[in-house]
């Protein structure tokens, strides 16, 4: 068994999907604006902080991560792990003074940045490999340790002047990394593989009430473990074979989820991660690199970022050096690379007699664009009819082309649904469901995108009791 080994570059069978992985790793890691005065930068690093056992357990944080799965090794097969984590580091901004010493300062401006003190995140790895036969009964534990340390960096200015410097603290951190293995009831030679991460620093707060900024230098900070075997395959914990679903539905799996992830929709690498992903995730092809900030769009971003003022540009450049990659990205990116942002079709099929009316040779396979298919298949239940259908609301017969006035809210919390309170509509159809409800679909009065909705079959949808049927015009 070794440890902190990294593997050989040219056979790494974690290539793959460590691209997923380091957008997991590093969601949330400096925000738009990517400026570190931004209030969306005050709370950073949302996901997959493993915190010291004493924050834990004050906090709505963990100490660890459980993964656990199931997998077929064939004989002698040995399995290879690898946690990756995040390390913050305390970065503060000195000035030199006039004798050569230096004064901490809350911000040192130059020409093309402004250097703010910031937590910057230093990338870690713990690995192991260890024959899957050793990991049945006690398992395998490997502790690993991350010493305090302290470097400094000369900054100069344009003509290459000592101006100051910044002052890196990293704090001790301690954990381990937990394998064991035990066999499955089944017609197959299969095991429950559980693969426990957890953050063992002693560290503990110096007073009650000490905030999570306190504790973040002792976190492993958007944990995640990549798996995998040299022989054999894992199997999905989404899509299990029908021999295996009750097995899949006992593994308990706490603050991380694993889904497949090898090349080539290949079975014998998992990525558990702190978000819930499908299998074989994958980076979009058209992103032209790291932006940090998920919960946007990538476009958006791009624009966005492209639109900040010069000032606000150098603030982001002395924030991180991730968040200059980004102004420079998008100060740089061709037009052919924007264009691509802004949409993609995936899915495409060859429509066998597209008639007149479609020459395209292809079509997307999305119910209700393809031209030679209607939004509801009659052929699919002649028992029902959702154009012709009609239901009795407060004595009244509604059905398509009924206009009702819409009043949700009575067992919904949506705020798009209530936004409608009050306003009028049009039924397009009575829909029922397969334990007997009853559902409106309905087109606003008004929508400018009413016939685009009606063309793709895509409604608003209310029960009954949420509309309220108004008089003919």
């Amino acid at each position: 068994m070794t440890t902190d080994v990294r593997p050989d570059e040219t056979a790494d069978p974690f290539a793959t999907a460590r691209q997923v992985a380091d957008a997991v790793l590093f969601e949330g890691y400096v925000l738009y604006p990517y400026r570190a005065s931004a209030a969306k930068n005050r709370l950073r690093w949302q996901f997959g902080v493993l915190v010291p056992p004493a924050w834990g357990a004050d906090s709505a944080e963990h100490p660890f991560q459980r993964t656990e799965c199931l997998m077929e090794p064939r004989s002698g097969a040995r399995l290879s792990a690898e946690l990756r984590f995040l390390h913050a580091q305390r970065r503060t901004v000195q000035r030199v003074r006039p004798d050569g010493g230096f004064d901490t300062v809350e911000r040192l401006e130059l020409p093309d940045r402004v250097l703010v003190p910031w937590d910057e995140g230093a990338e870690e790895r713990v690995t192991l490999v260890a024959d899957v036969s050793k990991l049945t009964g006690e398992g395998v534990t490997v502790p690993f340790t991350r010493p305090a340390r302290e470097e400094t960096e000369p900054v100069h200015d344009a003509e290459g002047r000592l101006v100051g410097r910044l002052v890196r603290r990293c704090a001790r951190l301690d954990g381990r990394v937990r394998l064991t293995a035990r066999p499955i009831d089944g017609p197959y030679a299969a095991l429950r593989l559980t693969a426990t991460v957890e953050n063992t620093s002693g560290w503990e707060p110096d007073a009650p009430g000490a905030d999570r900024t306190a504790a973040l230098p002792h976190c492993l900070v958007g944990a995640h473990l990549l798996l995998g075997l040299s022989a054999g395959s894992f199997l999905s914990m989404t899509d299990p074979p029908e021999w295996a679903r009750g097995a899949v539905a006992a593994c308990r799996n706490e603050h991380a989820w694993p889904v497949l992830a090898g090349a080539g929709g290949r079975a014998d690498v998992l990525l558990s991660a702190p978000i819930i992903l499908e299998d074989h995730p994958a980076i979009a092809p058209e992103s032209p690199g790291a932006l940090y900030d998920a919960l946007e769009i990538d476009e958006i971003l791009a624009l966005r970022t492209a639109a900040l003022t010069d000032q606000e540009k150098r603030e982001a450049r002395g924030t991180d050096p991730r968040a200059a990659e980004v102004i420079e990205l998008a100060d740089t990116m061709p037009p052919e690379v924007l264009e691509r942002l802004h949409g993609a079709v995936r899915a495409l099929r060859e429509v066998t007699d597209p008639g007149p009316a479609a020459p395209d040779a292809f079509a997307p396979d999305v119910p209700g664009l393809r031209p030679d298919t209607p939004w509801w298949d009659p052929e699919s239940d002649r028992s029902v009819d959702p154009v012709r259908d009609r239901i009795t609301v407060d004595g009244r017969s509604v059905g398509a082309g009924s206009r009702v006035l819409l009043r949700p809210g009575l067992r919904r919390t949506d705020a798009q649904d209530l936004f409608l309170q009050g306003r009028t509509a049009q039924v397009e159809a009575v829909l029922h469901d397969v334990d007997g409800g009853v559902h409106l679909a309905v087109t606003v009065d008004g929508d400018p995108g009413a016939d685009i909705r009606r063309e793709q079959g895509r409604f608003l949808y209310f029960q009954p009791d949420e509309i309220a049927p108004l008089e003919d015009a």
